[in-house]
């Protein structure tokens, strides 16, 4: 989509949503700073390009005028929304996808740095795969080991095993998880066409695909929105996979945030079984 900032002089948007909720203040700067320096190395190839980031505050924000003033240094549009209370990750994301007027939309994770390159292999992938509605990066963890965030559609035990069994006991389903994890198709260079799910952490859409699916399914509060999404991306577009796209991700599971996370984790599950149909084993 296309904006005129002065007449002869088009420009185009790449929009941005980060939702946070008593963040990693830390993790928080980083990943905006991170943000500023790929956008200023998109901005030396692609000059047109202008971005918009709006950061959700569903609750305890804290000041985060430097790190915003830094990105608006770099020429960004940064607003923030804030007032509306928790109301959940996907719905916290649509307040800002509402509101994008722009080309391209990325759902950005506060716990995320982006590679200096990573904005420009994404745009040019875009430019040169029409048919491309959304793309994954290859996400590694704070050590650089891969992280394997695209799966296959999961059983309850899948689930189970992966978000709550202690490693010990985890080991005696290696195969089993490798498989849902997509390890004989995900690497360093290759990429994959399709993946049935791609992780919420980062999540790069055409704004146009994004808005006919009317962004995030609001019933989900938190977990499996980007499940929900993934699939109902697959009914007008496609997904690719593409590791010259790279990001570290310092997110954590599920039985490890404690028990009000376990029970919105089964909450969330139950309504993405009923959706899209039940597996078990």
């Amino acid at each position: 989509m296309k904006t005129t900032r002065e007449p002869g002089n088009e420009i185009e948007v790449l929009s941005v949503s980060v939702v946070v909720y008593r963040p990693d203040v830390q993790h928080l700067a980083q990943t905006l700073k991170s943000l500023g320096a790929a956008y200023e190395s998109l901005r030396a190839t692609h000059p047109e390009f202008r971005l918009d980031v709006c950061l959700v505050d569903n609750g305890g924000l804290p000041d985060m005028t430097a790190a915003l003033d830094a990105l608006r240094a770099h020429g960004a549009a940064c607003v923030v929304i804030a007032g509306h209370g928790n109301v959940g990750y996907g719905r916290g994301h649509n307040l800002a996808i509402e509101r994008a007027a722009s080309r391209y939309h990325l759902v950005l994770n506060p716990d995320i740095d982006l590679d200096r390159q990573a904005l420009i292999r994404a745009v040019e992938f875009f430019e040169s795969h029409s048919q491309v509605g959304l793309l994954t990066p290859r996400i590694a963890d704070g050590a650089g080991h891969i992280q394997y965030l695209c799966r296959r559609y999961p059983t309850l035990l899948d689930l189970f095993v992966r978000g709550f069994l202690p490693a010990r006991l985890r080991r005696f389903f290696a195969r089993r998880l490798a498989r849902y994890e997509m390890h004989d198709l995900i690497n360093e260079r290759d990429i994959v066409w399709d993946p049935p799910i791609v992780s919420g952490c980062f999540m790069f859409f055409r704004t146009s695909v994004l808005k006919k699916l009317a962004g995030f399914d609001p019933r989900y509060f938190l977990y499996f929105e980007d499940y929900d999404l993934s699939l109902r991306t697959h009914e007008i577009a496609r997904i690719a996979y593409l590791p010259v796209v790279r990001v570290l991700h310092h997110g954590g599971g599920a039985a490890r945030k404690g028990p009000a996370h376990i029970r919105m984790f089964a909450a969330s599950a139950f309504r993405f079984f009923n959706r899209f149909g039940w597996k078990w084993l």
